[in-house]
């Protein structure tokens, strides 16, 4: 199976907010990629603040390798789009940086 979209979720907190939605607003520059909110809040089974960044198939490797690069520190969260929200978020999930508990009970 091959998904047709991912999301990575680049979490920050106060002090690097500001790092956080630099990196975010770079990668839709460069990349072929949907830059969502930035959250200064826990949103959906997100444990840390976080936006999103959505991007196809097709742009996974390099979007993936210029964020593990890039990342300078910050927590990345990266998850396919299968239709399975908990096996997408669980076994077919890719961190970068320390691995976080998610809230999965908001998925279901």
């Amino acid at each position: 199976m091959t998904p047709k979209e991912y999301h990575a979720h680049v979490y920050f907190d106060a002090e690097t907010v500001d790092q956080a939605k630099s990196l975010c607003e770079k990668a839709a520059r460069l990349f072929t990629v949907e830059m969502g909110r930035v959250h200064e809040k826990p949103v959906g089974p997100h444990p840390m603040w976080s936006c999103q960044l959505a991007f196809k198939h097709e742009v996974f490797g390099d979007v993936a390798s210029w964020l593990a690069l890039n990342r300078d520190g910050l927590i990345i969260f990266i998850h396919p789009e299968t239709g399975d929200v908990i096996k997408d978020h669980t076994e077919h999930a890719i961190w970068m940086g320390q691995v976080c508990d998610l809230d999965l009970s908001v998925l279901k």
